[in-house]
């Protein structure tokens, strides 16, 4: 992974996010998860609160690996791995890492950047924190996003799911080969 500043126009940077970062990752969940409801599941309202969560880069850093997609010194792209164990992880299964906020800039969509990020996420789950599997969850009803993480490898494991009174997350997980 890349951990150099800016790049040439059309060249995507992966590297680790950094303080300075934290507002652009901010704004770039929350477009994205704003833009993204209003076209394939209008009835979802993103609310306040879990806006201020999108927002909340600094506090995730603390806690798990936050990626960072970069072209031409503009974030484009931002996933976030909570490392076996650490606080805040939802992650069901024993060691496993938790895959949360996948994001790109809308007018990147249909480029690979999404791919990139969770190689890169994946790589270092099962390489570097040797992870025996990675956890994450899908809003009950997005089945674009269950699409593609399935066909990523992830399979739908229940006892994972949770129920909160605002939302039905369901449960996902990809094993180590």
């Amino acid at each position: 992974m890349s951990d150099k500043k800016g790049g040439a126009a059309g060249e995507v940077v992966l590297r680790r996010a950094r303080a300075e970062d934290d507002a652009a990752l901010g704004e770039l969940l929350v477009n994205a998860y704003v833009s993204a409801y209003a076209v394939k599941m209008p009835q979802v309202v993103v609310t306040e609160e879990r806006k201020r969560d999108l927002r909340a880069v600094a506090e995730k850093r603390a806690l798990a690996i936050v990626l960072v997609a970069e072209e031409g010194g503009r974030v484009v792209g931002t996933v976030a791995l909570w490392p076996p164990g650490a606080k805040g992880s939802e992650a069901w299964v024993e060691g496993a890492c938790d895959l949360r906020h996948l994001a790109t800039d809308p007018a990147t969509h249909g480029r690979g950047l999404s791919r990139l990020l969770l190689d890169e996420a994946e790589r270092l789950a099962f390489e570097e924190l040797a992870a025996p599997a990675i956890c994450l969850h899908v809003r009950r009803g997005n089945e674009g996003v269950r699409r593609l993480y399935e066909s990523r490898g992830y399979v739908r494991d229940e006892p994972g799911d949770l129920d909160y009174p605002s939302v039905s997350l369901m449960a996902f997980v990809k094993r180590r080969e």
